[in-house]
């Protein structure tokens, strides 16, 4: 699933980027980040996740919201997750400068082009050629 960062981190600003599984485990990683922090990552994007779909809950009553985007500021940069299917989340990293306009528009791309390839069938190898 690397293939799904690939144009996420050439985007001004976006440093890293993480693709992680609903109980915190990474499905793919930018080249630049190391394992241990992929998976501390892969961790904190499932938690992160979770406390905001709890949050949204605590202030509407609603049961199981979907959320859109959750968004976290420092004076590092910004962490961006984002629903990436059943069980999924794409998460990334940027500068403090990096349009995050921009940078979520694209990852909403990528997460379609992940959906897509996710929902096609697998190619049989004994199928005839025309």
């Amino acid at each position: 699933m690397g293939w799904v960062l690939s144009p996420l981190l050439e985007l001004p600003g976006v440093v890293h980027a993480v693709i992680a599984t609903g109980d915190g485990l990474v499905e793919a990683a930018s080249a630049g980040l190391g394992r241990a922090s992929a998976e501390r990552v892969a961790a904190m994007t499932a938690t992160v996740h979770a406390a905001a779909r709890a949050f949204t809950t605590a202030f509407t009553d609603t049961e199981q919201p979907r959320l859109a985007q959750t968004v976290v500021e420092s004076e590092l940069g910004f962490a961006v997750v984002v629903p990436a299917g059943e069980n999924t989340s794409l998460a990334v990293f940027t500068t403090p400068e990096a349009q995050l306009g921009n940078v979520a528009y694209q990852m909403q791309v990528q997460v379609a082009a992940l959906g897509r390839a996710l929902a096609s069938p697998a190619r049989r190898q004994d199928a005839p050629r025309s």
